[in-house]
Order: structure tokens, then sequence, then C-alpha cells
């Protein structure tokens, strides 16, 4: 449980860090731009921190183990694009679906950078927990 707990702040923490220059610094004014009004004058942190704690569950779960038991990093990498893709397209499809004005281009950037950020974090995720177990 204690290797578990390990692996799960080394993700969680590289998912935050890398996640919050992505929406802080890089992408903050293509969001700014393709929202508009539709975007929160404040972060609810609550509902945020929520998503981190259950998508890296899940990260861990379907993929970063099953890479561990296949001891490979391209299988890592390749799934946790796969998982990024199914599950920011659930989210940017579901709101280009039901929501009046949602702008294709963040749907499309979404799931480049879902795809892209879950990659990353199950290859960092693979390799740290090739040390640990």
């Amino acid at each position: 449980m204690l290797k578990f707990i390990y692996l799960y702040l080394v993700v969680f923490a590289s998912f935050f860090v890398i996640d919050m220059i992505w929406l802080g610094v890089v992408a903050k004014k293509f969001y700014k731009t393709q929202l508009g009004s539709m975007m929160a004058k404040k972060i609810n942190w609550p509902a945020a921190i929520v998503f981190y704690l259950l998508y890296i569950v899940g990260l861990i779960f379907f993929v970063i183990y099953p890479a561990l038991g296949q001891d490979s990093w391209f299988y890592a990498f390749w799934t946790g694009a796969f998982f990024g893709l199914i599950c920011y397209a659930t989210y940017d499809l579901s709101n280009l679906a039901t929501l009046e004005g949602w702008p294709k281009a963040v749907t499309a950037v979404d799931l480049v950078w879902g795809s892209t950020l879950s990659a990353i974090l199950s290859t960092i995720g693979f390799l740290y927990g090739q040390t640990i177990f």
C-alpha cells in the first residue's frame, strides 16, 4: 500500500505541476479567448482536486500497473495517450453536444492536450514505478 501511495503522489504532483503550467501560462489566453464568459472567475478548487485525485487512480489502475506488468514504457506511453484521449473526449465531446456555443477549437486542443499529458504522466509513473516495485 505504501508503494501505491508513493507512486500516486509522484504522478499527482507531476500532473498538478504540468497542468498548472499549461492552464496558467501556456494556454491561459487561448482558453480565455475561446471560452470568454463561460470561464469561472475563480477556480472551483474542490472540484479540480477531486478530478485530479480520481484521474490519477484511473491512470495507475488502467495504464501504469499494466505497463509495469509488461515492463514496457512504450505501453505506458501509448496506452496513457489513449486513456487521456478517451477521458478528455468524454468531457469535451459532451460539452460540444450539450452546451450552446462550446468552441470546437477547445475540444480539439483539449483532446490533444489530454492525450499528451496522460502519455507523459503514464511514462513518469511507469519509470518511477520501476524503481519501487
